[in-house]
Formats: structure tokens, sequence, C-alpha cells
């Protein structure tokens, strides 16, 4: 009987999964008009393009999983993103659309819609590394583009208008109750059939997938495109990610915790490293805040924390060494000198921390906003900056009449290769000037946020299996006067901005004039301004 009954289970998988094949097949014979992808291209003028986002322009041959895990994790919890990676056998079993329908219940239902910002500061990211050169190259040609997707609207219009400058984005809505997101999608036919009639006096060609096609309804307004191509999964293998250099606009800014693409194997290694992840974390705080600064570097690779130091000399080559490596005379000599500001672009909030191990001498740090927390348990002395100009320039002075201080002048993180605008305070000061051209690796976490909690900052960069620093130490700059002793500087805004692109140089960066308030603006809809409470600063 055992035997029977299992039996008759496979038998009717098979059914099932052979009507899903007989399915895509004649669905492929119907609507594969169009031989390749660059004929599509030929009737741009005066033709409207209608494109599947998730067959049609995506590389993803399989699902959309990922997308709604980011969801699940950055909206919600880990907790929620576990309870998503569980269902993922059955949305296997369910039908494209159910599935779609399952993963959106779980990621979105009690997410509050006044605070969901995915769509603009991190989805966008993960979209673009996942979109092909080719489909991008066709969407080029066209001047009015309309995208369907089988995804809720809210995750990828912003994607689609402000990076890609689609004009109309059809989507599902998730219905909302008392200001929240129910989980539950309505349809859109309605809306299909009347962006079918408006196209249809231009002329239509469309560009779609067969998986995509099966996720949602679109299939009315195929119907009347005079050349449709659908990517099969084997032609969208072949696709090259779209570089950065061709994005239709630069990806500066962009947030949350996650820096991996979780795919479902992605998702499962995340999810088996986090038990291990919190109690190292823990180790290496320890090392942080207890060990003294020539020490807790070394300790600190130990156990996974990897940092590389650069030194360029003037008079010698550029060369590469750690710590170790530096002799007691070039320490001693370092020593004598007291007062100098270390330049640094700005990565996470253990820049100062690294600088003061890497030279084995204290300094001191300046701040922004930061919370209360990061302030307490940082190791090293930090003031908090008013953004007085008079006010800030006379706490600098004051500490450096003490020894050395680290200023990172953009004001906050920029996890992408551009440098934000130096802020020329630092300048003000006519003191020697070291710039430090900074970048950190990570794998897993991110290890700053513009919404989120700032104090698990440090604690999710030190989660990390492997990060990763590397700190080059540029030739010294002399505030007063020019590089070549002749020149004098017309103002700090100069000495700042030559300070911007000797570290750019440096890392091969690209420079631009936008600031902290730019970021905040667009990534959580505030100036990023922390407000300090009137205590007493770290000592």
């Amino acid at each position: 009987m055992c035997s029977k009954a299992f039996y008759r289970s496979i038998l009717f998988f098979y059914r099932l999964l052979l009507r899903r094949l007989r399915f895509s097949h004649g669905t492929n014979l119907k609507l594969q008009k169009c031989p390749s992808l660059n004929c599509l291209g030929t009737t741009g003028a005066t033709h409207d393009l209608v494109f599947d986002l998730e067959g049609g322009l995506l590389r993803s041959t399989s699902t959309t999983f990922p997308y709604f895990m980011l969801v699940a994790l950055e909206a919600g919890s880990f907790l929620r993103g576990l309870f998503l990676l569980l269902l993922y056998p059955l949305i296997c079993c369910l039908s494209h659309d159910s599935g779609q329908s399952l993963m959106t219940m779980v990621a979105f239902c009690g997410l509050r819609v006044k605070g969901f910002r995915l769509g603009r500061a991190v989805l966008p990211k993960h979209f673009l590394e996942d979109v092909g050169l080719e489909a991008f190259e066709v969407l080029g040609k066209f001047k009015t583009r309309i995208c369907f997707s089988g995804m809720p609207r809210v995750m990828v219009e912003e994607f689609l208008k402000e990076y890609l400058g689609v004009e109309v984005v059809i989507g599902r809505e998730i219905r909302i109750f008392g200001g929240y997101f129910t989980g539950l999608m309505e349809e859109v036919k309605r809306e299909v059939e009347l962006h079918a009639k408006q196209s249809q006096k231009n002329g239509v060609v469309g560009l779609g997938g067969l998986g995509g096609l099966q996720a949602h309804s679109s299939h009315d307004i195929f119907s009347i495109c005079k050349e449709v191509y659908m990517a099969s999964e084997a032609d969208k293998r072949k696709w090259q990610p779209l570089p950065k250099s061709r994005y239709p606009k630069p990806l500066i800014f962009h947030d949350g915790r996650i820096a991996l693409r979780p795919t479902p194997s992605k998702s499962l290694f995340i999810f088996l490293w986090l038990p291990l992840s919190v109690p190292l974390s823990i180790i290496r705080a320890v090392a942080f805040l207890l060990l003294p600064r020539y020490l807790y570097i070394p300790v600190l690779a130990s156990l996974g924390m990897v940092s590389r130091k650069i030194i360029k000399n003037p008079q010698q080559n550029e060369h590469t060494c750690t710590d170790t490596d530096m002799t007691r005379q070039e320490i001693d000599n370092d020593n004598r000198s007291k007062g100098q500001i270390y330049v640094c672009n700005h990565r996470t909030l253990f820049d100062p921390l690294y600088v003061s191990g890497v030279v084995r001498r204290h300094v001191s740090a300046t701040t922004y906003s930061i919370s209360r927390v990061s302030e307490i348990l940082s190791p090293i002395k930090t003031i908090r900056l008013t953004r007085n100009k008079e006010i800030d320039r006379k706490k600098m002075e004051d500490l450096l009449n003490e020894g050395d201080i680290v200023v990172c002048p953009e004001g906050t993180t920029c996890r992408e290769p551009y440098l934000l605008r130096f802020s020329p305070l630092f300048a003000e000061l006519n003191r020697p000037l070291i710039p430090v051209a900074l970048t950190s690796h990570v794998s897993m976490f991110y290890g700053t946020t513009a919404s989120g909690k700032k104090y698990l900052d440090p604690v999710y960069f030190a989660m990390n299996p492997w990060p990763c620093y590397t700190a080059e130490f540029l030739d010294k700059v002399d505030a007063s006067k020019g590089d070549n002793l002749e020149k004098q500087w017309n103002s700090p805004y100069e000495v700042a901005n030559y300070v911007q692109s000797k570290i750019g140089e440096a890392l091969g960066y690209e420079c631009t004039t936008l600031t902290r308030r730019d970021k905040y603006l667009m990534l959580a809809d505030n100036e990023g301004i922390v407000e300090a409470s009137p205590k007493r600063e770290k000592q």
C-alpha cells in the first residue's frame, strides 16, 4: 500500500511538470516572432517597447527569491528571512504566480507603508547588477518604454524610473490596511488593457521571457505586438552583466545591511554563519577595546580581520608592508612630530582605529553624527563636531595641542568608488596634513547604514567572515604652501579639493561635490543630523 501511494505521488508530480513544460513550449511557439534582440531596435523611433522585467531584462533565469529575501531581511528581521528560506522548497513546487504571491505575503505582511524605502535605497543596486547588457541596449533604442513586472510595484518602480528612465511601470499593488502592508496582491488587468489600447496607436514591439510571462498576466498586451522576442533561459545565460560605466544614472548611494545577493544557497550560508558570527564579533570588539594599539591589529588579523598598510614616501618608491615592517626608528621619528592631521576618506566607524593602530600612536577622532553607544565604546578619544565653524575649529585646535587627530571631511560614508565633497575646516588649521586613502571590503554585511540603527554598525562589520582594511599613507601636504613650496593656496577650499583629488587618484575613485545632506535626503528622507545630548564628550 505504501509503495502504491508513493508511486502515485511521483506520477502526479510528473504529470504536473509535463503539463507546465507543454505550456511553456506552446507559449514559445506562439510568441517568438522576432528571431533576435537586434531586430527589435530597427523600429525604435516609431514604436513603443513593452518589456517584461523578470523575463526580458534581468539575467536571472530561475526566480525572484533574492529580491523578496532582501525585503524580508532589510525591512523585516532575520526571523522573517529564515521563515522565507524554509518555505523555499514549497515555493519551488508551486506555480510561478502562486510562488510569487506566497513570497510577497511572507516578505511584506505587517510592514509599515510609511517607512518602506527599499525600492529606492536598497533594491536598485541589486537590480542593476542583474541587468543584461544585451537587453539594456535594446531599451535605449526606444523612445517610450512600458515595463511589466510580476513583483509588487513598490519594489520595482523607483529602480525602473530613476535608473532606467522607463516611462510606464505596470506592477501588482499590495493591499494596505491601517498603514501596513497586508501581503495580498491585486490584479492589474484593467491597467494592462488601458495601456494596450493607448500603445496600439503607435505600434508596439515586445521583449519578454518564458519565465516572466508565466508570472503575471501580460498576454493581452503582448498579443498586440507586431514583433516579440521571447528570451529563453539559454539566451539569458549568454547575456553579459551591465557594466557600471554604462549605468544611465551613477549608483553613488545605497543602503541596507546585506552586501551579497541573497540567493537560496547564499541565504542558507548567512543563517548558518550567524550563530558563529555573533560571538566572533564580540571577541573582535573586546580586542579593539582592551588591547593596546600596537597589539590589537596583529590579534585581529589572527581573528580574520585583515589589514594592510601602504606607505608612499617622496624619496622612495611606493612599497607595501604590515605594521611589523615599520622599524623602531620610523616610529620614533613619527612620534617627535605632534599635531598632525590624518585626512581620510570615510568607509566605516573603524577608520580612526585602524589609522591609530597602523601608526602605533595615540590619535583623537572627530565625529559628526554617530550614536552615543559608539562614542562610549570607542577606545580612542572622540569629539562631536557641532557644525558651528568657530566652535569646531577651537575644539580641533585644542586636540592638536595634545597630539594628532583623524578627520573624515566627507562627513559620512560612501560604499561606491566615489568621494563626497571635503569640508575645508581641516585646511584652516595650518597644520601638516597626511592624506590617508582607505578601502574596506566586506563579503556579507555592510558596517554602515543611513536609515537603520547606527549603534549596530561596528557589530555588523565585525560579523563578516573576512573583513579587510587597506590604509595608504600619501605624501604630506603643507596647508600653508603649495605643493612645490612656491605656490600659495588661495583658500582652504583649494587645499580640501587638492587632498580630495590625491586620495581619489590613489584609490581610483571619482571626486564629486555631493554632501552628507544629499545622501540622507535620498536614502532616509532627512538631512542626516543626530541631535547630541548635552553630555560630556568622551575623554
